[in-house]
Parts: structure tokens; sequence; C-alpha cells
């Protein structure tokens, strides 16, 4: 009977195809990112790295306080806002600065202590208290365009009490604008990050100098350290570095309405908190730059994201989109899928922005559910599936059982590269 059971729980975890299931690794941060990413002048990753989902999970000690990182490219973003932060600290003790600005001084970091004494209010603003990290693959919900308003709801303005709504259930994204003026955005410029950036410290950091060069007399006068960290700012065209708020959000509704998308979807889109004005600014340009037919329907998607983390995900899954597009005509992409699947002549390419992929049940499923569909939804010939990480040999193996050729550290079109 022991014998039975033991051929009877291996054989629930394999796949049609006889590969057998994998359980979810850690990993060590000195054998999979590169040393300058792994510590620097001012901060130190820890070793243990667990993955949750498609995503690896860091954990950063800093100058600055500290904080976890889910995925590669915010891994990549938070380190380059780091050293950010190091030059602005630098550069604000200069003499230069201090008699430019009137004798003001700027205190980087100023809320430390608040920052330390409070991890999971931090870990939400930064994008690490998150409630799930898998993501799904198949279907959107497809909710009702009223659904957010609950029944009852007396709001004289429903635009306004669904966003409201999606606001209050946010983490940092949604307040990420706040406080920051055109001299923050010109600071912004100058080191390379995002203006509307969900890390707590450097947005205070932005807020303050921005106070201070409210006249944007300083920061044309005032030459910053050469970065030790490659750029990794999250820009469109430097469009959220060069025009206000309102602007960027006339332009963002004027691009929708070119793709087609629905007054009352875009309104859906642009009201959910776990966007910043720029991962919503990101997604737009790429999906705009396509058109092909399907990417109306995607912000139909994108609009569900439950936290910044899979809001990233549809971000990313779109500029993959339009990486592959730059290069290889995309006429259509398929509809109904939070998976971005893009069509290419007679094949269909899944784009998977992941830091890896390991063989589960779950991805088994996902994997024939959506080759099924390319084949009869787009009349795919061919599957290909890139990944924007690594996939283990039994998941490329498990892969290719069901169709799909793999092909990994696929980046083209990311504004923020994975730290590899």
């Amino acid at each position: 009977m022991r014998v039975s059971m033991i051929v009877l729980a291996a054989s629930a975890a394999l796949a049609a195809g006889g590969q057998p299931f994998e359980e979810t690794p850690t990993f060590k941060a000195s054998a999979i990112l590169p040393a300058d990413v792994v510590k620097g002048p001012h901060h130190k990753v820890a070793e243990t790295v667990t993955a949750e989902g498609f995503y690896q999970r860091f954990h950063i000690v800093s100058d600055y306080g500290e904080m976890d990182a889910v995925g590669r490219t915010v891994l990549r973003t938070r380190v380059s806002e780091i050293d950010a932060l190091a030059r602005l600290a630098e550069v604000s003790k200069t003499d230069a600065f201090v008699r430019g600005a009137g004798g003001a001084i700027l205190h980087i970091g100023a809320g430390l202590a608040a920052v330390v004494k409070d991890p999971e209010g931090t870990a939400k603003g930064i994008g690490g208290g998150l409630k799930r990290f898998g993501v799904n693959l198949g279907r959107t919900a497809k909710r009702a365009a009223d659904s957010v308003i609950k029944d009852g709801d007396k709001s004289d303005d429903p635009a306004s009490s669904k966003k409201q709504k999606a606001l209050d259930t946010a983490g940092g994204a949604a307040n990420s604008v706040l406080g920051v003026n055109g001299a923050a955005r010109r600071w912004a410029e100058k080191l390379g990050v995002d203006p509307y950036t969900t890390n707590p410290v450097l947005h205070q950091a932005l807020v303050d100098v921005g106070k201070v060069d409210a006249a944007g007399s300083i920061a044309t006068k005032i030459a910053l350290p050469v970065s030790a960290v490659v750029s990794t700012t999250a820009t469109v065209g430097g469009l959220v570095w060069g025009a206000d708020p309102e602007q960027v959000r006339k332009t963002n509704e004027a691009r929708l309405a070119e793709m087609g998308v629905p007054k009352e979807v875009a309104e859906r889109y642009l009201s959910n908190g776990n966007y910043t004005l720029t991962s919503q600014t990101r997604l737009i340009a790429a999906l705009h730059a396509v058109k092909a037919d399907g990417c109306a329907d995607y912000v139909d998607a994108a609009r569900e994201a439950q936290d910044e983390r899979e809001a990233l995900f549809f971000v990313e899954s779109a500029e993959l989109l339009a990486g592959l597009h730059a290069t290889t005509p995309v006429t259509a992409i398929l509809k109904d899928s939070r998976a971005m699947v893009a069509k290419t002549g007679s094949r269909a390419v899944a784009l998977f922005p992941f830091d890896w992929v390991n063989w589960t049940e779950t991805l088994d499923k996902t994997a024939r559910e959506i080759a099924t569909r390319a084949r009869q939804e787009l009349g795919a010939r061919t599957l290909e599936l890139r990944i924007s990480g690594k996939a283990t040999p039994a998941a490329r193996a498990g892969l290719r059982a069901v169709g799909w050729t793999v092909a990994e550290n696929a980046v083209a079109g990311l504004s923020v590269a994975p730290a590899d």
C-alpha cells in the first residue's frame, strides 16, 4: 500500500508530458546578480533571495533605510534610486548649492527614523508589502462598468467616487504625484530617476529639493557627480520630466482615445491608484506605438491590477510588445487575456516579463490554455514564449512538450532592464 501511495503521488506530480513539477527554491544574491548590484557604497542586498510567483524578492539594506524589491527590474530601480539619493546628499552640501539655495540646507533621508520604525508601511510604499506575487495569466475578470460602485452609493460624481475607492486601496503609487513641482522634476531628470517614484525617501527628497529650488535657479547651475549605477529612469520620451501632471494626463487620455479605448474603460484604468503617473504613461505609450487589434482590450485587462507589482506586470508586458513590434510588426494581440500574446505573421509570441519560470501544474495548465486560444483565435501555426528572465530546464522541457519554443533574457522594449 505504501508503494502504491508513492506511485500515485509521483504520478500526480507529473504533467501530461511526463515532466515532473518543481518546488520553489531559494537563491543566493551573489550567484544571480552582478557584484555592483549586490553591494555598493551605500547599499547591500541580502544573500538569501526568495521566489514568490514568477518574481524573486530581494531585501536591501541601505544608508536610507531597508526596503524590499519584488522583481529584478524593481531591484535595478531601487539601487539606482539609492545612488541618486547619495549624489543628491553630496551635492546639497556644496557651497554652490547652499549659495544658490540662499543658505537653505537639504536634509536627505530626514525621515529615516520613521522609515526604520515602520518597515511594513515603508515596504508598502516601496512596493514590497504585496498580498500576492503570482499573476493569473488567463482570462480577465470582465467586471461590469459600474462594479466599483456599491449599491446605494450617493455620490453625485461616479467617476470621482470610483477614483477615490481605487486610491483608498492603493499604496504609495496613488500619492506619488503629491508635492512634485517643476523644480522637483528637473532634479529628477538630473538624477536620472522617476519623479513619481514610490520610494518614500526619494520622493520626499525630490519634494524638498523642489521647494528649495522652486524658482528653478539651482538645477541648471549645479553639476552632479557621475552616477556609479547605470541609469534606469522610467520615463517615456522625457514626458514625465518636462510636462506637468495635467498635461501628461491629457496626453494619456488622447492616446487612449486614438487606440479606440472606450471612455468608461479609460476612466477605470486611469483611476486605478496602483499605477503611478509614470507607469500609466509607459503602458499607454507602449500600446499606442503598436496600435494592433486588441491593444484597446489590453487596457481593460490592465485596469484590474490589484497592487503595484501586478500593475508593473501589465506595464512591462506592453513594453515587451512594443519591443517586439519594433523589429517584427504585430498585427493582433490575444483579447480577453492578462498574458500578452502577440501575432506576427503565422506565429504567436507570448511575452512574459518574469524573473524566472519553473515547471508547475499552474504553468502547465496555463501554457496549454494559451496555446489552444492562440491557435484558435489568432490563427497561429507556431508558438514562441519569451521571458525577460530565465526558465529552469524542466520548465523549458515542459513548455516544449506543450508546443512552445522558449527564448530567455528577452528584454527589448523594457524601460528598466532587469538586474542580471
